[in-house]
């Protein structure tokens, strides 16, 4: 089953050693590119971040942002480290013997400074534990999503793949009928000739050979239609097909240009417009297939 970049998995805890939330948020990209957002409590869970999402994605910009919140302190007596805040205070006079104004210091400043209020330990291997589950089932979560989309852009693409072979059987059925058309026209002209210019008769019949040969697009018909298999073989792949299938609209895209510069009436040269049309829209839903 083929993937769609472009997915959203969320996942939270509540624990008695803190909340937990978790993000991932997936778009297109063409390389894995993983942008870890981690609060401080967390920065030692990065590496298990690559490792888990390189193991399990193969393309996308993956945005993993983790939110932890402490315990709330509820009747628990509070305590303070009275050494940092001594140690606060001296650095806070020393300065003011520097300022020409110095400033008050008040208490509750003192109270928001980091350490200043103990707080009961962390324990850090809960924490990273925790943290790694959610990881993995948002990481199963993005994947589903993934899937569910990519199984529409497949739908989509095979759609796109019918109305070409739609167009591509009616060029090879209209194609006798220009050629036809072709060989007329150049008979008329060699009908209206004088006997003066019976000498350019030979040359314009061999120019009605090579005008036959120039409008010959069997080849390029049969190339569409190979390509348009293959797509269809590589859609039943349960490993990333994107790029190939980006390289195959460009096979494609080559074909219907061929086949437009070799039209010879109006309804083959909109035949090769729709057909590029058709291809345009299957690359703006490959682009976003990993």
């Amino acid at each position: 089953m083929i993937r769609s970049m472009t997915a959203f998995s969320r996942q939270e805890c509540n624990t008695p050693f803190g909340d937990i939330t978790l993000e991932l948020r997936a778009v297109n990209h063409r390389y894995l590119e993983i942008n870890p957002r981690l609060p401080d409590e967390l920065r030692a869970f990065e590496p298990k971040i690559r490792s888990l999402l390189g193991e399990r994605l193969n393309r996308g910009k993956i945005d993993c942002t983790m939110r932890y919140a402490p315990p709330q302190i509820r009747e628990e007596k509070l305590t303070i480290n009275e050494t940092l805040v001594k140690q606060i205070v001296e650095a806070t006079r020393v300065i003011d013997g520097i300022l020409y104004e110095p400033a008050q210091v008040s208490s509750l400043n003192l109270l928001r400074w980091p350490g200043v209020i103990n707080s009961a330990p962390i324990d850090e291997a809960q924490i990273l534990a925790t943290a790694t589950e959610l990881l993995e089932g948002a990481i199963t979560d993005l994947i589903e999503m993934r899937e569910s989309e990519g199984d529409k852009l497949r739908q989509i693409i095979l759609q796109r793949c019918s109305a070409m072979e739609e167009v591509i059987e009616h060029v090879k059925t209209r194609l006798p009928e220009v050629l036809e058309l072709s060989r007329n026209r150049l008979e008329k002209r060699l009908a209206e000739m004088t006997q003066t210019d019976a000498a350019d008769g030979n040359r314009l019949e061999q120019e009605m050979v090579m005008l036959a040969q120039r409008l010959d697009v069997d080849e390029e018909l049969d190339r569409l239609e190979t390509h348009l298999g293959e797509i269809r073989k590589i859609l039943e792949q349960s490993k990333p097909v994107g790029r190939r299938l980006d390289f195959l609209m460009q096979e494609l895209n080559r074909e219907a240009n061929t086949l437009g510069s070799k039209s010879a009436d109006i309804e083959t040269t909109q035949a090769s417009v729709e057909l590029k049309v058709l291809i345009e829209q299957m690359r703006e839903q490959i682009q976003n297939i990993e």
